[in-house]
């Protein structure tokens, strides 16, 4: 019986907080405050995720433009022909400090006039025509048909480098294309300036505007045309300092004119002693005739 009464007045005490106003609105209050805590807290580890996920897909990014660009400065010189081997140098760059048969050989004749060959000229021995290829990846800038030279384009790369292909019987490619190394641009063909060549292209590479010879930076980089640059202006500035060591032997005669002009005053003064000599002797002539005399 007693146990029976517990239970009653347990029931009726839970069935009294319950009939209390403020009871269900309090559940409510703490049950939208914990569910209002969890949303936030989720919210707050999604943007940490969120940012976590930017940062390293910006890291990834500035990887692989890092790496591009150690890539691209790997580039070297290549011939302008899809089969480098199958053609031949048939006229060299002009080079001034070339032997004469050298520079004789890199002349161009045309219109009665010989000019100074700015690149090479490439060909097959059969005179076959070829696919011409760009020797390092970059932007074209120029491609037109020139009534003289030919189809010409010109390609920009880094440090000022512009390569230059003329005498092409067509091109592939027009002004603003990005185009890759070893990638064909056009053919081969004649043109009126060249005319012994035959079939060839005329190959050059010019940095800031001044033409190179091709052939000394094939299989280089672009970075060693600013080097040879950079060689040649010390090897200047070595060779104006150079005359100095002649200067100072211009000034050793001076040094040695300073006796030779004081041998002079020694001779001068010698004369002087010999005449108060030579006026002493008579006096001493007519000492020794007024002595006779008086004797």
């Amino acid at each position: 019986m007693r146990e029976e009464e517990k239970k009653r007045t347990s029931q009726t005490k839970v069935q009294q907080f319950f009939r209390k106003r403020w009871v269900f609105p309090a559940i409510y209050l703490m049950s939208a405050a914990v569910i209002l805590t969890a949303v936030l807290w989720y919210q707050n580890i999604s943007n940490n995720v969120a940012e976590d996920l930017q940062n390293n897909q910006d890291e990834i990014a500035l990887d692989e433009q890092e790496a591009v660009e150690v890539n691209a400065t790997k580039e070297n010189f290549t011939m302008p022909a899809v089969d480098a081997e199958a053609v031949n140098v048939v006229k060299k760059f002009y080079d001034p400090n070339a032997t004469t048969e050298e520079q004789e050989a890199a002349l161009v004749f045309y219109n009665n006039t010989y000019r100074m060959n700015k690149g090479i000229d490439i060909a097959r021995e059969d005179q076959k025509q070829f696919d011409v290829v760009a020797s390092l990846s970059g932007t074209v800038t120029k491609a037109e048909k020139d009534p003289i030279l030919g189809f010409v384009v010109e390609i920009e790369h880094e440090n000022e480098v512009v390569t230059v292909y003329q005498s092409l019987a067509e091109a592939s490619v027009q002004a603003g294309d990005e185009v890759e190394q070893n990638e064909v641009i056009g053919k081969s063909g004649e043109n009126l300036y060249n005319e012994e060549d035959g079939n060839h292209v005329h190959f050059e590479i010019r940095q800031a505007g001044t033409a190179v010879n091709p052939e000394s930076f094939m299989g280089k980089p672009v970075t060693s045309i600013e080097e040879a640059a950079e060689e040649e202006a010390t090897e200047e500035e070595v060779s104006e300092e150079a005359p100095a060591p002649a200067g100072e032997t211009e000034e050793a005669p001076a040094e040695e004119e300073k006796p030779a002009e004081e041998a002079p005053a020694k001779d001068t003064e010698t004369p002087k002693e010999d005449t108060d000599k030579s006026e002493k002797a008579p006096e001493s002539d007519k000492e020794k005739d007024a002595d006779k005399g008086a004797e």
